[in-house]
């Protein structure tokens, strides 16, 4: 199938590239996108490279941290301070695929895939996120709660792109994860734990489950002491392994996820909080 690649030089352009053609979709890392192509789980003789638009941005702000959407994932990783702010935001970047593949892979591309086994939604979740968006009408800000819809589903409207995300100052946080190759495979389940600012509780979300990665508000009510004792551990994790809805799968049963879940949140809250592991 043959295909046409526009690189626009300003971010209008952009958008009115991926209005030219009904079939246009933005392309950043491609890390996932080429091979969604070649196996034909996405449709296109359109791409519009967002290589050229200025949001491959990593920086601390007023408000906490700004993340362009064009920024490798290796760059996040190895930015100064975040991983003193954000250890579990960084934690789940450092945990996907290879070296080599965060050398291309984009924070964008990984947030617009949507995947249920994403190890950057959970992280995001439990940090209560903005995502800066831009479009036709301009641009907006949204929870990252509010644009998850399913896999590969997010609320966006036609011609609108990921800009970045907004993180809060700082947060203890911390991400968990299991698969069997850490390198090539991606999660079997995925644990997140944050306190953001100002929260009177731990934020709990999950990855793995169906029909995406998700908070788990009945687990949260259980931890709301800063650093929560061995009982409010077990009942969280107790909640959110089963409060969830799990899949069997090639790479997991759903009763094996289940029991993850139960020792992933005890492993991250440990961490998080500085608490002993249960």
């Amino acid at each position: 199938m043959p295909l046409t690649l526009e690189r626009p030089d300003g971010v209008d352009a952009a958008i009115a590239a991926l209005l030219s053609a009904p079939d246009a979709v933005p392309i950043a890392g491609g890390t996932d996108l080429l091979l969604d192509l070649e196996a034909g789980r996405v449709r296109s003789e359109h791409l519009v490279s967002l290589a050229g638009l200025p949001w491959a941005r990593v920086e601390r702000t007023g408000e906490g941290w700004s993340i362009g959407s064009t920024a490798p994932l290796r760059r996040v990783e190895r930015s100064e301070g975040l991983a003193a702010d954000h250890p579990g935001f960084v934690e789940a970047v450092r945990s996907v695929g290879s070296a080599a593949l965060r050398h291309r892979a984009t924070l964008g591309g990984n947030l617009g895939r949507a995947s249920p086994a994403s190890d950057l939604l959970p992280i995001l979740l439990a940090l209560d996120a903005d995502v800066t968006l831009v479009g036709p009408a301009g641009p907006r800000r949204a929870k990252l709660d509010e644009l998850l819809r399913g896999s590969r589903d997010l609320a966006l409207g036609r011609g609108e792109l990921i800009e970045g995300v907004a993180l809060p100052p700082r947060a203890p946080s911390a991400y968990a994860w299991q698969r069997v190759r850490p390198a090539n495979d991606i999660s079997q389940v995925g644990v997140a734990i944050a306190r953001p600012p100002g929260a009177d509780r731990w934020a709990v979300a999950l990855g793995g489950v169906l029909p995406r990665p998700c908070r788990v508000p009945a687990a949260e009510e259980a931890l709301t002491a800063p650093t929560p004792s061995e009982e409010e551990v077990r009942r969280a994790a107790r909640i959110a392994s089963t409060a969830a809805r799990f899949a069997s799968d090639r790479r997991a049963t759903a009763e094996y996820r289940r029991r993850l879940v139960d020792v992933l949140l005890r492993r991250a809250l440990a961490r998080a909080s500085g608490g002993a592991r249960p």
